[in-house]
């Protein structure tokens, strides 16, 4: 019985070996593949909300790590990317937080000249009501574009809003936290862009892209 439970052992040990082998080489040969198609999704959602650019590696490499949880909505670093024409700095995209969604964290990325100009915008993540709050999505609502060419200054803060609330954006039927939360959140993040004009020769830090 010994015998047999040992044998029994050995050839459990023999198969959870043989699986590790297996995934590890599962993981080495679709690793590159994964890598290749994250790059993909992060340099399509960069030429989302800039279309005017050819996003590309360069662009993801041309990236630095920003922090401040009042202004982009998180104690962890956010990515900001920085787009040069002609070798001059013509546009920041970063990602910022609204962390004051109706059903949690809404994550967006945020296109905007270092004067503070909008260039686009667009919404990462969010698990706010479907038909309601998910039209801060592009593909569910032209809202989201609303943002463009808008400028953020220490007069017209009070613009920043909600038409409900005396602000220039319109609100969702059913759902006016949602929109409420963004708006602030893409003020916010230009309002850090405008503080922050050493963000222009800090050198790029980013994890590798």
């Amino acid at each position: 019985m010994i015998r047999a439970i040992s044998k029994n052992a050995l050839a459990l040990g023999v198969v959870a070996v043989l699986c590790v082998a297996i995934l590890s080489l599962v993981h080495i040969q679709t690793e590159p593949r994964i890598e290749q198609q994250r790059q993909a999704s992060k340099i399509a959602i960069l030429s989302e909300v800039l279309p005017s650019v050819e996003a590309n590696q360069a662009l993801l490499q041309d990236c630095i790590q920003v922090t401040d949880q009042a202004l982009l909505g998180r104690s962890s670093p956010q990515a900001l990317y920085r787009w040069r024409k002609d070798g001059q700095l013509a546009a920041y995209l970063i990602e910022t937080t609204a962390p004051d969604g109706y059903s949690g964290n809404i994550d967006l990325i945020v296109a905007v000249t270092p004067e503070g100009t909008i260039l686009g915008t667009r919404i990462l993540n969010h698990q706010e009501t479907p038909g309601l709050g998910d039209k801060i999505e592009a593909r569910r609502s032209p809202w989201i574009f609303s943002f463009n060419d808008k400028t953020v200054t220490d007069n017209n803060a009070s613009k920043w809003a909600v038409r409900k609330d005396g602000g220039d954006f319109d609100q969702f039927t059913g759902a006016t936290i949602t929109p409420r939360a963004v708006i602030n959140a893409v003020r916010k993040a230009t309002l850090f862009i405008q503080q922050h004009p050493e963000l222009a020769t800090q050198p790029a830090n980013c994890p590798k892209q």
